[in-house]
């Protein structure tokens, strides 16, 4: 799927209604949504327990849409494979994990799925600099991974600008996500700082008009 040149949203399943998976998903589909993105916990390396594996090779069955895996995780490393196996078209995993980064980037990339990479809000941009080269995208969290519906850090911005900077110089199709407390307004200042991919849960699955949603976010 090409993906350049475009603000590109991905409405976060952790905020759908699981008794109504499929047609959540058709949902923001109809409305516009470029990808979907697919919160994984393991109530380990964050307090919170979501899903995993069987979950996202039903919903690989119910859509056709490119399924964005954030693998929150702590050995992101072991589990690769159950998720490319299951459908993952790009899997993200934190650069806080217990797994070393160059194999499991090798080891994603070695079975056909983009690999891209995740930062808390505690660390610090240059962890991802060596790194920027081998990867299609690096998620920067506005929030604490591991429960939604949390308010917007401002102080992430700068982490934005200078990932995107640094990413210029090596590899100009990266993408850049964010995640946490997206709506216009935050849309709008990530945008400015250099990310092109928004990740949104509540504020779209909540919307009355899910079109309308996602597109103000553009």
């Amino acid at each position: 799927m090409d993906f350049k040149n475009k603000i590109k949203i991905s409405p976060s399943i952790l905020s759908a209604d699981y008794a109504s998976l499929k047609s959540e998903i058709e949902k923001v589909k109809n409305g516009g949504a470029d990808m979907l993105h697919v919160d994984v916990m393991d109530g380990h390396f964050v307090p919170n327990i979501s899903i995993g594996p069987p979950v996202v090779k039903s919903i690989r069955k119910a859509t056709d849409m490119f399924l964005d895996c954030h693998l929150m995780i702590s050995n992101p490393y072991d589990y690769v494979e159950s998720f490319v196996k299951s459908g993952a078209d790009l899997i993200a995993f934190h650069v806080e994990s217990n797994s070393d980064i160059s194999e499991t980037i090798e080891k994603i990339t070695s079975a056909g799925v983009l690999p891209a990479l995740v930062v808390k809000p505690g660390t610090p941009a240059e962890s991802v600099f060596p790194y920027l080269s081998k990867i299609a995208m690096v998620l920067v969290m506005t929030v604490e991974p591991g429960f939604g519906g949390q308010s917007f850090m401002d102080d992430m911005l700068p982490k934005i600008t200078a990932i995107r900077e640094k990413a210029d110089g090596v590899n100009p199709g990266l993408m850049i996500q964010v995640d946490g407390g997206i709506v216009p307004e935050t849309a709008k200042k990530c945008i400015a700082a250099g990310a092109d991919v928004l990740v949104s849960g509540s504020y779209i699955f909540g919307a009355s008009d899910t079109a309308g949603a996602i597109s103000s976010l553009r």
